[in-house]
């Protein structure tokens, strides 16, 4: 039976004192009050002034080289930033999809135009980005999509809608998934990645509530969007294999399991030894692989099935902390605690859900097991 995890990575004195300095600077920043620690804040804690004190410290774009406006750093030492940066409940929702999944995208596939055009900007916190995959009726099967590219004289017209685009109304563009040619057979073929700038013509964008009222997702409908030829991403056609690679980065991260941080900090003093031993060896393990891909990408290995792994295993300790929150708090409980279990408990179900269902990564972890 195949590996599905690649091999444990190491933190070295160098990663250590980088920690080190994102705790002291993240410390300071609680101190002054520049943010309220929440859950979830990766999705809903926009706040560019925060985003942007974090473009000074060269802290974005990590990975980008030097040569298109990045700080030439390893995938290592961006995970230590992000795992500091979430484990605070830090407001980082309007670089983590540009600096997560967009840049590396760009730098993998995109055009040297494109590369110049927008990883200095996502490096100094100048654009943001959203992500345009899902659909309508189509889950977490993104084969099935059926927004539409048309082509035209110097590039495309795009019709469509796209579903849970989280900060699209505050963001700049996103990378749309779109067929561009029948599948003829093949479910996979016929699908392109493009880059659409979200205040093009054409683009509507409608607010999708939350249980709790807040509005973080939308629906963006793209009514004949005109795409240039020079916002094609990759090769026309390629957009399967693009979007299966750029997953991998959206689903092995630390915030697949430690959205609910902030919560199981404050409660695991006032579980039974048992239990809090638990959800924090669980924590451990958790990070630990989600380090070893960090290490994987690094090597410029796939890491695609244990992304999909850590997902699953991550997101599931995120619900099982808002429920054990749940059943601990007291009647008509109030305090930081019971409003950090309300929110877990309302951001619930997406856990599961955003970035695939758990139940079609689990599909994706046995055939990489070479299971039928």
């Amino acid at each position: 039976m195949p590996s599905l995890m690649p091999p444990p990575a190491r933190e070295d004195d160098e990663l250590t004192a980088l920690r080190r300095e994102v705790r002291e600077f993240l410390a300071e920043q609680a101190h002054a009050r520049a943010f309220e620690p929440t859950v979830d804040s990766w999705l809903s804690g926009w706040d560019p002034a925060f985003t942007r004190s974090l473009a000074e410290r060269g802290w974005l774009g990590m990975t980008v080289p030097v040569a298109y406006g990045g700080h030439g750093r390893t995938f290592l030492e961006r995970f230590v930033v992000t795992e500091e940066l979430l484990a605070a409940g830090a407001p980082v929702a309007a670089h983590w999809i540009a600096d997560r999944q967009v840049a590396p995208n760009l730098l993998r596939f995109g055009s040297e135009q494109l590369k110049r055009e927008y990883l200095p900007r996502i490096a100094s916190a100048e654009v943001f980005f959203g992500i345009g995959m899902s659909e309508p009726d189509s889950g977490s099967d993104l084969a099935s999509v059926r927004t539409s590219a048309e082509r035209v004289d110097g590039g495309w017209r795009v019709r469509g809608t796209k579903l849970w685009t989280s900060g699209a109304h505050v963001a700049d563009a996103f990378i749309a998934l779109v067929r561009t040619s029948p599948q003829d057979g093949d479910r996979h073929g016929g699908l392109s990645q493009l880059l659409v700038e979200l205040d093009s013509p054409g683009v509507e964008i409608r607010p999708v509530l939350s249980a709790n009222g807040a509005h973080h997702f939308n629906e963006v409908h793209l009514d004949g969007v005109h795409v240039p030829d020079e916002h094609v991403v990759g090769e026309i056609g390629a957009g399967w294999h693009q979007v299966t690679s750029e997953l991998a980065f959206e689903r092995s991260g630390p915030e697949r399991f430690l959205s609910t941080y902030q919560l199981a900090k404050s409660l695991v003093g006032s579980l039974e030894a048992a239990e809090a031993g638990r959800i924090t060896g669980r924590l451990a393990g958790l990070h630990q692989m989600s380090l070893s891909i960090a290490a994987a990408l690094q090597r410029g290995e796939r890491a695609d099935v244990p992304a999909a792994l850590v997902k699953v295993l991550g997101t599931t300790l995120e619900g099982d902390i808002a429920d054990i929150a749940d059943l601990e708090a007291p009647a008509g409980a109030t305090g930081d605690v019971a409003a950090l279990t309300r929110r877990a408990v309302q951001q619930r179900p997406g856990f599961t859900l955003r970035g695939g269902t758990n139940e079609i990564l689990r599909g994706v972890i046995a055939r990489g097991l070479g299971m039928r």
